[in-house]
């Protein structure tokens, strides 16, 4: 019975660790979402780094994608959010 219980606290314990905030990824797009911050603040490096080369690649018009993304993130609720972008890291739209 121990051993459950010390699987279920290390369990929970690493969920924590990777559990990141919405409120925090917003921030996060506000101020660079132009560039893909707010990927790379969720884990998705590829997606950050597409975003970041289509962002020079075309002076900044494809950052609307960024945009778009951010409205979708407001629309969130912080448990969506966690299961879209977080376990199942989401990675466009």
């Amino acid at each position: 019975m121990d051993e459950l219980r010390y699987r279920v606290a290390r369990a929970e314990s690493e969920y924590e660790s990777v559990k990141k905030d919405a409120r925090a990824a917003y921030a996060i797009w506000l101020f660079s979402g132009i560039f893909g911050g707010h990927r790379f603040y969720l884990g998705d490096t590829t997606g950050g780094i597409i975003r970041l080369a289509v962002s020079v690649f075309t002076c900044g018009a494809g950052s609307l994608i960024g945009l778009i993304e951010g409205i979708i993130y407001l629309t969130k609720t912080d448990a969506d959010f966690q299961r879209t972008y977080v376990e199942e890291k989401k990675g466009w739209f």
